[in-house]
Order: C-alpha cells, then sequence, then structure tokens
C-alpha cells in the first residue's frame, strides 16, 4: 500500500466499537494467536477479518483486538504460511 493511499485507510474502514451489548469478543471460545516468526507480512489476516479486529501496523506486523475478536477463525484459514493458530480460550 503506498503512503498516499494507506493514509485515507482510516476514512474507508470501519473499526469496532463498543455497542449496547459491551465489547464483542467477551464470548469467543477459540482466539487467534500469531507467530511473528512465520508471519510474512501479507495482510490477508487484516484483509479479511469480518469484524476489523485486526490491525496492521505501520511496520506491516499485525496485532489482534481481543476485545472486538469473535474467534470466527477466517484469519487463520486465509494465512498462507500457517501463522494463524486458533487456540481456545484460556490457554495459554
Amino acid at each position: 500500500m503506498s503512503s498516499v493511499s494507506s493514509k485515507y485507510v482510516k476514512y474507508i474502514l470501519s473499526k469496532p466499537m463498543m455497542g449496547a451489548g459491551g465489547k464483542t469478543g467477551t464470548w469467543r471460545v477459540h482466539r487467534p494467536v500469531i507467530d511473528a516468526e512465520k508471519c510474512i507480512k501479507c495482510g490477508l489476516c487484516w484483509l479479511y477479518c469480518p469484524e476489523n479486529a485486526i490491525d496492521w501496523l505501520e511496520d506491516k506486523t499485525v496485532a489482534v483486538d481481543y476485545d472486538y475478536c469473535k474467534g470466527c477463525g477466517i484469519c487463520s484459514d486465509v494465512c498462507p504460511v500457517r501463522a494463524i493458530t486458533m487456540v481456545k480460550e484460556g490457554v495459554i
């Protein structure tokens, strides 16, 4: 993404917010865990996350916003190098 287009991303993508029921990640059964060593910084997890709960940071690393991640596993499914593992909630 060029620097020109990246500055407009914040205007075209919605960010999760607390709704009437509170933060939506509280009922998640599985959570995505990203292996930074395996991650190739392609951004597919960020692109396909239906809740926009994955932040693609300036250095192209990704971070999961667990307050809003619902644990659907789409990020794990689209990762071409299997850098994202779905882990049962409560397991370290």
